[in-house]
């Protein structure tokens, strides 16, 4: 089982947790079988990520999608140099979450 961000997952994919809005009620039960209207439906109420079977474990911290023509090192220092610019924000609130990842990403592979 894995956290993976919205953007990755594909429909047929089973989640291996409950999906909870921000306030704690209950979206997607565990077990279910992802579709295109569950993303949506992810969307609408801020859930960025869920638990997925089979999938590999991702690390904390702003979750970036693989990109082989960004190296890791630009993109250590694309996550550093966004973090100093969200220091006063909570990084673990959903929307500072999504633009610190796409921060991120857009400035690692600007450096590139």
């Amino acid at each position: 089982m894995a956290v993976v961000h919205i953007d990755n997952l594909a429909p047929g994919m089973v989640l291996s947790r409950n999906v909870c809005d921000r306030s704690g009620r209950l979206l997607l039960p565990a077990e279910a079988e992802l579709t295109e209207k569950h993303f949506s439906i992810f969307r609408m109420w801020g859930v960025l990520e869920v638990e997925i079977v089979g999938e590999t474990v991702v690390e904390d911290g702003p979750e970036i999608p693989a990109n082989e023509e960004i190296a890791p090192e630009l993109l250590a220092e694309a996550r550093a140099e966004v973090e100093r610019l969200f220091v006063y924000n909570d990084p673990q609130h959903p929307a500072i979450k999504e633009l610190m990842r796409i921060c991120t990403e857009r400035r690692a592979s600007r450096e590139t």
